[in-house]
């Protein structure tokens, strides 16, 4: 198995495959709530057995080319993970997302770990537009995006009834060209 470093603090970002499922049921069970607040993948992963056919979702996506999911872990321990809840290799068009339990928020794993993938979508898979959707009340979700250099596309107004309440989606991307000029300006001068 393969870990990327994400800097000297024990954060990694690994793949999320079938065989963790015991992970990642322990995972949303110590952030249940606040994971909930704004996505469904509470709901999807209730027991082990739901853990289990969530991955093996991701795992079939993963087999047909069409999304992928990984694992944030932090000093060995599974806290959180990094999606690509759709992907069209034709198109060059992903949607990625992120969740993470409260005790792991606050330290950039979210943002450190979407810039490797974020590389790899981009120089390696050849995607030209990466799309981030996020709850309008999701604040953490939308600074995720502002520092990934995302531009703010819309909302969608009360476009979704969850948990009994309408909520608005707010749009945010960044395309291969930006991509690469940001990272561009923030490299390290080698001169």
């Amino acid at each position: 198995m393969y870990a990327t470093s994400l800097g000297d603090d024990g954060a990694e970002l690994r793949p999320l495959e079938v065989w963790h499922a015991g992970e990642l049921l322990a995972n949303i069970d110590r952030g249940r709530e606040f994971i909930g607040r704004h996505i469904g993948l509470p709901d999807a992963v209730s027991d082990l057995g739901g853990a289990h056919a969530w991955l093996k979702s991701y795992a079939d996506k993963r087999g047909a080319d069409a999304g992928s999911v990984h694992g944030l872990w932090l000093d060995g321990k599974l806290v959180g993970g990094l999606l690509f809840r759709v992907w069209d290799t034709a198109g060059g068009t992903c949607e990625a997302g992120c969740w993470l339990e409260p005790a792991a928020a606050g330290h950039g794993l979210v943002t450190r770990g979407m810039r490797v993938l974020l590389d790899w979508a981009f120089d390696e898979r050849g995607m030209h537009r990466v799309e981030w959707y996020a709850s309008s009340a999701n604040e953490p979700s939308i600074n995720v995006a502002r520092r990934l250099g995302m531009t703010r596309e819309g909302v969608l107004r009360e476009n979704y009834l969850y948990r009994g309440v309408r909520a608005s989606t707010e749009i945010w991307s960044v395309l291969a060209p930006e991509w690469r000029a940001a990272r561009a300006r923030t490299a390290p001068d080698d001169h």
